[in-house]
C-alpha cells in the first residue's frame, strides 16, 4: 500500500478531489530537503553508525550494506516529473480490466476460507481486500524487482525528503533484522513499498501479520499474509464492519456544486434531503441513513458524483489517491458483478498538463485569488480559488481544474490586464 504502485506510477503528480488522484505511498507527505553534498560512501558510514546506535545489529548491517551502491535508476525516477497526467477514466479503465475483475473473482474462490477467517478476525470485507491485493500487486504477481535497502538508501542519501527515507531504512532493517524476510528477498517497488501489499518499512511494522502461524510476517510470499496485513492496517484506520465504502449518486439540477468538495460531511439523510439520488435508498435503515458522508466529483460536475462514506476514507488512509480509493470500491463492486458507473465521464474535457496546471495557478494568483506558489500541484489552496473564480463568474463551482476552465481564466486574466492603467 503506502506505496507508488505499479499501475500508478506514471501519474504520481495527478491531483483530485480530497487529494492526490493518482496513487501515492500512503505516509509519504514528508517536506522536501536539500541536496547532500556528500558521496554515497560517506552517507552510508554516518548512517552506519546512527543504525548501531539505534540499535540494529552488526549482522544485519552487513547483510544489507555490503556491496551496495547508490542506483541511479532510483534517482531518475525520483527526479521525474511527468508532463501529462492520464484522465481518472482512463485510470480506472485500466484498474477495472477485465483480466482483473476475471482474476479477483478466481482468487475469491480459491482464498474463500482464508478469507472467511480474515473477514471475521477484521471485519473488512473480502471484496475490497481483493480489490486492494488486485490494485497493489495484480494478486501477487507483480510486486516490483527493487532491492528495498538499495533503493532506501539511494533516496536516502540523494537528499529528497532525506529525514523521512532514512526513517523507511531504519525500518527496513528492524525488518531484516527480526527475521521476516532477508535483505535480498526484501524486493518491492523504487520507492520502497514492499511485496503483494505494497507497504512501506514503517507501516509493515505497524501493521503487518502472521496469519499463517509460520513465524513470520510474509507479505511477499504469504497471500494469507499479505491479505490479512492489509484488514489489519483498514481496520486500524477506522475500518467499520459491513458499512460500505460508498455508492454512486445523481445530483439535482439545482445542486451546490461548492458543498461536492469530498469535505463537507452530513448524514445520508440530509443528503436524501437536498435532492441527492441514491438506487436503493428506500431500503436504507434508520442506522444507515445516520452514516456521516461526503460527495466528489472526481472529473467535475460533468462526470459522475460519488457519495463516500467512512470506509473510503480508511482506504484512502491506505493510499491516499481519491481515484485510487475509488478505483478500490469499483472494483470490489465488480468482483460482486454490480456496474461500475451510472453517469458519462467528460472524456472531451482532458485534465492540465504540469505546465497548464502551473499556468492555471500563476493567472489565478494574478486575479488575486491565491492559490500559493505555484507548484503544478491542484491542492487545497488552489482548488479554493478555483471555486472563487466559478462563484466570480457564475459557473458551477467543483472546484475542478480543466482545460475547458483553463480557457475562461485566461480570458478573465486578458480582460483584467486590459483595463489595468498604464504604469507612469
Amino acid at each position: 500500500m503506502s506505496k507508488l504502485p505499479t499501475l500508478a506510477l506514471a501519474t504520481l503528480l495527478g491531483l483530485a478531489v480530497t487529494g492526490p488522484l493518482y496513487a501515492t505511498p500512503a505516509g509519504t507527505g514528508a517536506p522536501a530537503g536539500t541536496q547532500q553534498s556528500r558521496s554515497f560512501e560517506q552517507w552510508l558510514t554516518e548512517f552506519t553508525r546512527t543504525a548501531r546506535n539505534a540499535g540494529i545489529e552488526g549482522w544485519a548491517l552487513e547483510q544489507a550494506f555490503t556491496g551496495i551502491s547508490a542506483d541511479p535508476s532510483i534517482i531518475r525516477a525520483d527526479e521525474s516529473q511527468p508532463e501529462f497526467t492520464r484522465p481518472v477514466w482512463q485510470y480506472l479503465e485500466g484498474a477495472l480490466s477485465s483480466w482483473r475483475i476475471a482474476r479477483g473473482k478466481a482468487v475469491l474462490a480459491e482464498h474463500r476460507r482464508t478469507l472467511d477467517l480474515i473477514e471475521e478476525r477484521y471485519g473488512v470485507d473480502r471484496y475490497t481486500l481483493v480489490a486492494i491485493w488486485g490494485m497493489e500487486s495484480n494478486y501477487g504477481q507483480q510486486m516490483g524487482d527493487k532491492n528495498i535497502i538499495r533503493s532506501l538508501a539511494t533516496l536516502a542519501w540523494h537528499g529528497r525528503r532525506a529525514a523521512f527515507w532514512e526513517d523507511q531504512l531504519m525500518a527496513a532493517l528492524r525488518i531484516l533484522q527480526n527475521g521476516d524476510v532477508s535483505s535480498r528477498a526484501m524486493i518491492g517497488s523504487w520507492a520502497g513499498a514492499m511485496g503483494q501489499t505494497q507497504f512501506m518499512p514503517t507501516t509493515y511494522l505497524e501493521h503487518a501479520v502472521d496469519f499463517d502461524g509460520n513465524g513470520k510476517r510474509d507479505i511477499w510470499n504469504s497471500s494469507a499474509d499479505a491479505l490479512a496485513s492489509a484488514a489489519n492496517y483498514l481496520n486500524n484506520s477506522g475500518w467499520q464492519r459491513g458499512a460500505g465504502w460508498g455508492h454512486e449518486v445523481r445530483l439535482p439540477t439545482l445542486f451546490d456544486h461548492a458543498l461536492a468538495d469530498g469535505e463537507q460531511r452530513k448524514p445520508l439523510a440530509e443528503w436524501l434531503q437536498l435532492g441527492v439520488e441514491l438506487d436503493g435508498a428506500a431500503s436504507l435503515s434508520a442506522e444507515q441513513l445516520q452514516q456521516e458522508a461526503s460527495i466528489f466529483l472526481p472529473a467535475g460536475y460533468r462526470g459522475p458524483a460519488y457519495l463516500q462514506l467512512n470506509n473510503f476514507r480508511s482506504i484512502l488512509r491506505y493510499n491516499n489517491s481519491t481515484a485510487y480509493a475509488l478505483a478500490v470500491g469499483l472494483l470490489a463492486n465488480g468482483l460482486q458483478g454490480e456496474h461500475f458507473s451510472l453517469h458519462r465521464w467528460p472524456t472531451e474535457d482532458l485534465p492540465l498538463s504540469r505546465s497548464e496546471r502551473l499556468e492555471l495557478q500563476q493567472l489565478l494568483n494574478d486575479l488575486g485569488l491565491a492559490t500559493g506558489t505555484a507548484d503544478g500541484i491542484i491542492g487545497v489552496n488552489t482548488r479554493k480559488a478555483i471555486r472563487g473564480f466559478q462563484q466570480l463568474q457564475d459557473l458551477p463551482q467543483d472546484g475542478y481544474a480543466s482545460k475547458h476552465l483553463l480557457e475562461r481564466i485566461r480570458s478573465a486574466a486578458a480582460e483584467a490586464r486590459s483595463k489595468a492603467p498604464e504604469p507612469h
